[in-house]
């Protein structure tokens, strides 16, 4: 495995008191699911990038999209400190992928 990948961590805590506040969350959540990310724990979101001229366009892209309520904050690690992440408790989803192998570069 290539350690050049990096990966984005975003954390988001957003407000749901609202009918409006609710359809900001949803929207947000679909946003970043359309953009490549996957759910590692509730409000916790991580995707794959190949370079930081990557993580800088999917930055701005976030930014765009981001509620005016709550707190959104990420993390850019690369896949070498991404993959010494350890399970304390709990199973491991294999449904989520976690390193390069299926990546196709175009």
């Amino acid at each position: 495995m290539s350690y050049r990948y990096m990966r984005m961590l975003l954390f988001f805590d957003l407000p749901t008191e609202t009918v409006k506040q609710r359809r900001d969350y949803r929207l947000f959540r679909k946003g970043l699911i359309n953009d490549g990310f996957y759910m590692l724990q509730e409000s916790v979101y991580c995707k794959m990038v190949i370079n930081r001229s990557n993580v800088d366009l999917t930055k701005e892209r976030v930014k765009r999209q981001c509620p005016i309520d709550g707190n959104i904050m990420w993390l850019c690690i690369t896949e070498k400190q991404f993959a010494s992440i350890e399970l304390l408790c709990g199973e491991i989803n294999s449904k989520v992928i976690a390193n390069d192998e299926k990546l196709i570069i175009l």
